[in-house]
């Protein structure tokens, strides 16, 4: 009997993100969608079939990035199909066409149909033919032969939320991150995202709880919960046994209430969504982590009304004392921008001296992009990036000093922490309730809340050891 051999063909992809942990969320659901087509996926994109690069365009730098990114996979994977996706697609889909090896760009308003449409557009066969296809074809761009589809539509009627958990990094897999809001209602000057992300819209309740559950059930300790705009979670979400709508800090609450996840971590929000409700119900329960980000921008009261932001700096002030107040161990951090259009130095001061005095344990300190579209970017009396850079500079050092004379004051005392898939021979890396590394003396397995005593600040880190 003649025997006929099958020969088990899958295609593959790689997904390669860019940005906030919103942008790496909408990675890992894309992932899945791959996943349910069948496909397996590379550990690099210079093996892969198809390739998503899920951009961000947040700033210049950040298109620059992605379109280094397009090029170096176009030269080192010729074969493969490149599919850009994301903030930058939806802003500039024309732009990312134009790029040589890109065949299609999908943009968030089409994202959550992704794995279909990359798929539907070509059949895939294995990446060796392809590869000998085109040297075949010599040095013509197999772009000219298969323009690139383009597919994004009205981002404002787009009522679909991308949600799967992803892991704070690939070594790591210990505190999952779930994207429970998407979308901006607010209208910074400076800001795009808006435009690229759309209204504010919220993951119903019964399934993040039911998406905690399962991160609980599979054996995680610590879960994240972030969003575009987190603070503004289920404003667009009726409830049934309050009056009005959702607040976050009912999520807040609910998670507590109907899970037995260990610890919650709550990411970036806004200054007037630290509801006095909130900060109590966050210093009240152990099961929370004493980690706050409250994005400031500016300390400059003229500034932030340029900004288009909704608060003063004295509202701004008086929620991070209450912060400090209730909780003394906290971490807190914040936002800042330097070189915003007109930034004079007297409004430089202005924030230099806010940061100066508030509690903060660190900052993201970022110098003002010109985003196109935006009202700030056709603003006069632009900073020269030259000083935005040096003002830059200037409250990172301040910061760096307040960040360090936090940590000092925590040496003797005893922290509770949860450790890391990260081992660098004599040291297990761990990350404490308040958001500061440690190095933990000796192997300890991964995903542990453990008690420390740290006994000496290094490098950045605390030393410490299990008691």
């Amino acid at each position: 009997m003649q025997r006929i051999r099958y020969d088990m063909y899958v295609p593959s992809f790689y997904v390669e993100n860019f940005g906030c942990r919103a942008t790496q969320a909408d990675g890992a659901a894309i992932e899945a969608q791959f996943r349910v087509q069948g496909m397996e996926r590379s550990v690099s994109p210079e093996d892969a079939e198809l390739v998503v690069l899920n951009t961000c365009t947040v700033t210049a730098s950040a298109d620059q990035d992605a379109r280094a990114a397009i090029r170096r996979i176009h030269r080192e994977n010729p074969g493969c199909k490149i599919v850009v996706t994301g903030c930058y697609a939806q802003r500039a889909p024309e732009e990312i066409a134009a790029l040589p090896g890109v065949t299609q760009v999908i943009g968030n308003s089409h994202k959550h149909r992704l794995g279909e449409l990359a798929v539907a557009s070509q059949s895939f066969v294995p990446l060796t033919q392809l590869r000998t296809g085109i040297r075949e074809l010599g040095t013509e761009n197999a772009s000219s032969f298969f323009p690139a589809e383009i597919y994004v539509s009205d981002i404002f009627a787009h009522t679909e939320l991308l949600a799967a958990p992803v892991f704070d990094a690939a070594n790591e897999r210990t505190r999952p991150n779930l994207k429970v809001q998407d979308g901006c209602d607010n209208r910074c000057s400076f800001c795009v995202i808006p435009s690229v992300r759309g209204q504010s819209r919220s993951l119903r309740l019964e399934q993040i709880l039911g998406e905690v559950d399962s991160l609980v059930d599979a054996g995680y300790r610590e879960v994240v919960i972030s969003g575009i705009n987190l603070g503004r979670w289920g404003r667009d979400l009726p409830s049934a046994n309050i009056p009005g709508n959702f607040r976050f800090e009912d999520l807040v609450r609910a998670i507590l209430e109907h899970t037995s996840l260990e610890k919650l971590r709550i990411s970036s929000v806004e200054p007037m969504d630290w509801s006095d409700d909130l900060i109590s119900l966050m210093a009240s329960s152990s099961r929370i982590a004493k980690h706050t980000h409250v994005p400031m921008q500016s300390g400059s009261d003229a500034v932030l009304r340029r900004m288009h932001r909704k608060y003063r700096p004295w509202h701004y002030r008086e929620k991070i004392e209450k912060i400090r107040t209730d909780m003394p161990d906290a971490a807190i951090g914040a936002d800042v921008m330097t070189g915003f259009p007109c930034e004079t130095d007297a409004e430089f001061e202005d924030t230099r001296r806010m940061v100066e005095d508030l509690p903060f344990t660190y900052l993201h300190v970022f110098t003002y992009s010109a985003r196109p579209g935006t009202p700030a970017a056709a603003m006069p009396n632009q900073v020269p990036v030259e000083k935005a850079r040096e003002r830059n500079r200037i409250l990172r050092e301040l910061a760096a000093e307040k960040k360090a004379a936090f940590m000092r004051s925590f040496v003797g005392r005893i922290l509770s922490a949860i450790t890391l898939n990260v081992f660098n021979g004599g040291r297990t890396e761990a990350l404490t309730d308040n958001y500061l590394k440690l190095q933990l003396q000796g192997q300890h397995s991964a995903n542990r809340w453990v008690n420390a005593h740290i006994e000496d600040v290094y490098d950045g880190a605390f030393v410490g050891s299990l008691l």
